[in-house]
């Protein structure tokens, strides 16, 4: 090797994990941030973004071993679950697919604790795919008062649970179904005139929002294609390997995915609220930079993509997600720029239309969960030195 090489490899291997231990330490000052200003609980309401913050929690407790994160955990998530496992304000009737995510942590504490309040939990979230509406391909509504929608949102909010339960109660009857979701929802929601996906489809083409002819919304929300892309990977850790067809057709919708999303990458390595626009409202916005980060980080660790084509394009957007989005305060860490909610409809909600201007003109905030959970799940794999 030539010694001038050998050099700069080695000041670059330096550098990265330099920036790696930076992102880690910011990572634990949000988490104590918001430990500080949320003392006893991080929300009181059953809500999937609490759900994806806290399995962050649970990987700064495995690198850690601060009993302070699992102990945050499970004060969550005893507020709702009583002895027999019932979980308090969940209602099946609703049909509402976002209520399903914090199953995950669910099987996290069990494994932590074996209290068997946590199982039977499981065991009743599971139970509400058995009467979630469907479209007539086959999809599930994402909730009962969005009939014959498919959100990207709701392959995030489900799917890696879904698989997660198929493989730790034994049940390979669920796979044929999981697969069929992403699917559709990868026939459906797809847009050619750009390469990316829609937030949602409406397959009865009856929504207010939705165009006549496609059923599609009308436009790119990054937030919904990032769900989407964290859906692919986190539900590829558990598809079986005999099961040869149904990884090589999802790792090949998260390999079209990705090439289509870096393309849209700006020169500062971060993602816009609206990806494929560049309207003078539109912004650089923290969560789905996050979450296509967090995929991109993990799709290379799991050689789920092309190191050759992808590194780049994950080594800009740590720098991005470093310099743009993150700030330290005297009163605390803080993760910026983050889209706080936006949604499709009800008809009760005729603002919420998927025009460019809803888009732009949703609130923004600070550490929000969206946000923060694939934050500290993507600093917490990164190869540091702390």
């Amino acid at each position: 090797m030539d010694q001038r090489n050998g050099r700069k490899d080695s000041n670059d291997r330096n550098d990265k994990t330099e920036r790696n231990d930076v992102l880690w330490r910011l990572a634990l000052g949000i988490a104590d941030t918001i430990m500080l200003e949320k003392r006893d609980v991080p929300e009181t309401r059953w809500s999937y973004d609490t759900g994806l913050l806290l399995t962050g929690f649970e990987k700064l407790y495995e690198q850690t071993g601060k009993t302070a994160y699992l102990d945050y955990i499970v004060s969550y998530f005893n507020q709702f679950i009583k002895e027999d496992g019932t979980i308090i304000t969940f209602d099946p009737q609703e049909q509402n697919l976002d209520n399903i995510n914090c199953g995950r942590n669910l099987f996290y504490l069990y494994e932590q604790t074996g209290e068997k309040k946590y199982l039977q939990a499981i065991h009743n979230l599971e139970a509400q795919f058995r009467i979630q509406s469907r479209t007539k391909s086959g999809v599930y509504w994402h909730k009962k008062r969005y009939p014959n929608q498919i959100w990207l949102d709701g392959l995030f909010m489900a799917e890696p649970f879904h698989a997660r339960y198929a493989v730790r109660f034994g049940k390979p009857e669920l796979w044929d179904d999981i697969i069929l979701q992403f699917t559709m929802a990868e026939k459906m929601n797809y847009e050619p005139r750009c390469g990316l996906y829609a937030h949602a489809c409406d397959e009865s083409r009856q929504a207010f929002w939705a165009d006549p002819f496609t059923g599609r919304s009308l436009n790119i929300w990054g937030r919904a294609c990032g769900w989407y892309s964290m859906a692919l990977v986190d539900t590829l850790d558990y598809i079986p390997e005999n099961r040869t067809r149904d990884r090589q057709a999802m790792t090949g919708f998260l390999d079209k995915l990705m090439r289509s999303v870096v393309k849209y990458q700006d020169p500062q390595g971060v993602w816009y609220q609206v990806l494929d626009n560049r309207h003078c409202d539109n912004y650089q916005e923290a969560t789905c930079t996050c979450q296509f980060a967090y995929t991109l980080e993990k799709g290379l660790r799991m050689r789920l993509l092309e190191t050759q084509s992808f590194e780049t394009y994950l080594d800009r957007a740590l720098e991005g997600i470093l310099h743009i989005f993150t700030e330290e305060r005297e009163n605390g860490v803080y993760l910026k720029q983050c889209c706080a909610v936006a949604g499709l409809g009800p008809e009760q909600s005729p603002e919420r239309d998927g025009t460019l201007e809803y888009y732009f003109h949703e609130m923004i905030r600070e550490n929000d969960y969206k946000g923060v959970g694939p934050f500290i799940l993507l600093a917490s794999s990164l190869p540091h030195s702390l």
